[in-house]
């Protein structure tokens, strides 16, 4: 682990929290914050032409604070000048970075041209690019896939292409479009684009939820650094004990089912906070899945949540869940982590 630069930003580490989305929102950056263990947060992707029209729901998806920092926005469109617009825009508010989409497999981004679907011409998503980065001081970043599917494998010909135009770091996630979350990260396929470029860093993304898995990311792609998900949806301290384990210092104690809960109530009450009750309810009916990775055995928990409708509701079946737990503790092997962790 090591400090690092993207382009004139110094960064005190080379961790980063990937963009999701619909999960890394304001209100779990700002905790994800105060746990700490890495150097650069991005927002979910936004549409560049709903920042131009000053979209509510745009708005809200690049909303910060002050310990939201540093702060990448994440923007996605298939019109360059648009992107380019809203870069610039992004520069004059105070953004630290702007990293362009290139990856996002859903159909609604790619059918109109964005997201994976600019890997399918490197040529025309590298003039796209030029546009962008030409028109802001500001470094501009991509994340990307190795490509469309295993028969177009461009990442490591589109990589040189973005260098060229000027930009300043790639984050690849080792799988294509086709396989989207499905199956193991290629690590050969990231170390290609590693080797594709002669100085820009390459950032690793996908499958890292533990030292182990961070290490071996590392040392088989040749990656400058590391960009977690999923895995820190799961395991919030996933940077912590990574660091930790980097540096020689010995493994942090595994955060308490008490510690885990209260996390996850900081983040339900500041989507309340942000987003109003309801539309907080609904996120969460999905997040409770990857909070639950560690709390052990809590089915009726996470089954109750989907139907989540209220604050209190909420209040409520937390602390059933705790009163549960304190009549019925877990059991050695069931209060492991690695019993309900999911690679990310």
């Amino acid at each position: 682990m090591t400090p690092i630069h993207i382009g004139t930003l110094p960064l005190a580490t080379n961790l980063f929290l990937a963009p999701l989305a619909g999960y890394t929102t304001l209100p779990f950056r700002w905790c994800m914050r105060e746990v700490g263990g890495f150097g650069l947060a991005t927002t979910e992707l936004v549409h560049a032409r709903s920042l131009l029209e000053k979209n509510r729901r745009a708005f809200e998806l690049i909303e910060t604070r002050p310990e939201d920092s540093p702060l990448s926005v994440q923007l996605f469109g298939p019109v360059a000048e648009e992107v380019r617009d809203a870069a610039v825009w992004l520069e004059e508010q105070g953004a630290d970075t702007v990293d362009i989409n290139m990856g996002c497999p859903v159909e609604k981004v790619v059918k109109i041209g964005a997201g994976a679907a600019m890997l399918k011409d490197p040529k025309k998503t590298g003039a796209f690019v030029r546009t962008v980065t030409r028109a802001v001081k500001i470094p501009v970043t991509v994340k990307t896939r190795l490509g469309w599917d295993q028969t177009q494998l461009d990442a490591p010909v589109l990589a040189p292409i973005l260098e060229d135009v000027g930009v300043a770091a790639l984050t690849i996630h080792g799988r294509t479009r086709a396989e989207a979350f499905s199956g193991s990260v290629d690590l050969n396929g990231i170390r290609a684009v590693v080797e594709s470029v002669r100085t820009m860093p390459v950032f690793g993304n996908g499958d890292v939820c533990d030292t182990a898995t961070a290490k071996r990311m590392l040392e088989e792609t040749g990656c400058a650094g590391l960009v977690i998900g999923r895995g820190a949806l799961a395991n919030p301290w996933v940077f912590q004990h990574i660091q930790a384990g980097f540096l020689g210092h010995p493994a942090p104690p595994e955060p308490s089912l008490g510690t885990r809960v209260a996390f996850m109530t900081r983040h339900f009450e500041r989507a309340v906070q942000q987003r109003g009750e309801k539309l907080a309810c609904t996120q969460f009916r999905k997040t409770i899945d990857w909070y639950a990775k560690f709390f052990g055995p809590c089915r009726p928990l996470r089954l109750a949540m989907k139907e989540l409708s209220s604050r209190q509701h909420y209040y409520d079946l937390v602390g059933q869940f705790l009163a549960y737990r304190n009549q019925h503790p877990l059991s050695r092997r069931e209060n492991h982590p690695a019993v309900n962790a999911m690679p990310a």
